[in-house]
């Protein structure tokens, strides 16, 4: 039998089933009496069900999420929905208005999605990172951070999770196309490691970046996040409608690829985005302004490029490009 429906309060946000309501989360005010305040809107389900949280731009150079859920926002009807969904389009609010990965106004805690949840009598960026992380566990049941290459990078279809059934599930619900699923990088200091600490699910997704921000690409990207959320609330029977799921599924570890010398980042001839390649293959050479060959660079092991910098020009110890090391597929 199927739960009753809820009113359900987030912030200033309160939603009685079958509505959308805007709001925000407090934080604190700002020097000239400006509100900080973190924006969220709950898609309260006509009937009960679990929670699902969306967080964007906890990069504020990273504005993929906000479109995703923008689009999202438009298409789910919550009068179809079983459950409800939160979306904070915009996590990293000072981020976010300078365009910057981190908050400009704290320089001891800039990057949320390392310092996560935070602490209530801490920094700046610390104390926003606490404010939201005391609303998603008082409600979230699974949850997703859309991030992206930023103004740095390009990144394709990838999926970090902890590993657990629960997160790898979450992961394969995402849809087609996104088979990439890797070992997180990072196990504290983001909101899916908070989500595990607290005995439930979360993913870190990724697409986008600088090198797709084109009005075409932008909102291609946009549309496919946006997709991915709505195949989440099938797979879940949130929604109606088929989930579809990707084929394969590989697993596998990121490695950082570096320059081993100054110059034009070059990639070789037909290396794609999420192409398996072989130990060895050629990813790129690295040419130095009259096109003499400095450096080459190989894949470290069977895998695939997922990410690439924006700009070709490096410096020795940058990183070039971003490898999934597979260590096999999920299937």
């Amino acid at each position: 039998m199927m739960s009753a429906a809820k009113t359900v309060t987030v912030g200033t946000a309160t939603a009685a089933p079958g509505t959308i309501v805007r709001g925000a989360i407090p934080v604190t005010t700002l020097a000239g009496g400006t509100p900080l305040e973190i924006p969220v809107v709950i898609i309260n389900g006509a009937q009960g069900g679990p929670c699902f949280w969306v967080d964007g731009a906890i990069h504020g150079d990273e504005p993929e999420g906000p479109l995703a859920c923008q689009i999202a926002m438009r298409e789910i009807d919550p009068a179809q929905l079983s459950g409800t969904v939160v979306m904070c389009p915009v996590l990293n609010v000072p981020a976010f208005e300078a365009a910057q990965r981190g908050n400009p106004l704290d320089t001891f805690s800039y990057d949320m999605n390392r310092i996560y949840p935070g602490r209530v009598n801490g920094y700046l960026t610390e104390r926003m990172a606490a404010a939201h992380a005391a609303a998603l566990e008082a409600h979230a049941d699974f949850e997703i951070s859309i991030h992206s290459g930023g103004a740095h990078s390009f990144l394709d279809k990838a999926i970090f999770v902890d590993e657990s059934p629960a997160s790898v599930e979450l992961a394969t619900a995402m849809g087609a196309g996104w088979g990439c699923i890797m070992s997180s990088f990072n196990p504290k200091g983001s909101p899916m490691a908070h989500m595990k600490d607290l005995g439930k699910v979360g993913i870190t997704v990724e697409l986008g970046g600088r090198s797709a921000t084109s009005p075409t690409e932008f909102a291609r990207v946009g549309r496919e996040l946006a997709s991915a959320i709505m195949n989440i609330l099938r797979h879940y029977q949130m929604y109606p409608g088929a989930a579809q799921y990707p084929s394969p599924r590989y697993k596998g570890q990121q490695e950082a690829l570096l320059a081993a010398a100054s110059g034009l980042f070059l990639p070789a001839p037909g290396v794609g985005f999420l192409t398996m390649m072989k130990q060895g293959d050629a990813i790129a050479h690295i040419a130095n302004i009259f096109g003499d060959t400095l450096a080459e660079l190989v894949a470290p092991a069977d895998g695939m490029i997922f990410g690439l910098r924006a700009l070709p020009n490096v410096t020795t110890g940058e990183w070039c490009c971003f490898f999934c090391k597979v260590e096999g597929t999920r299937d």
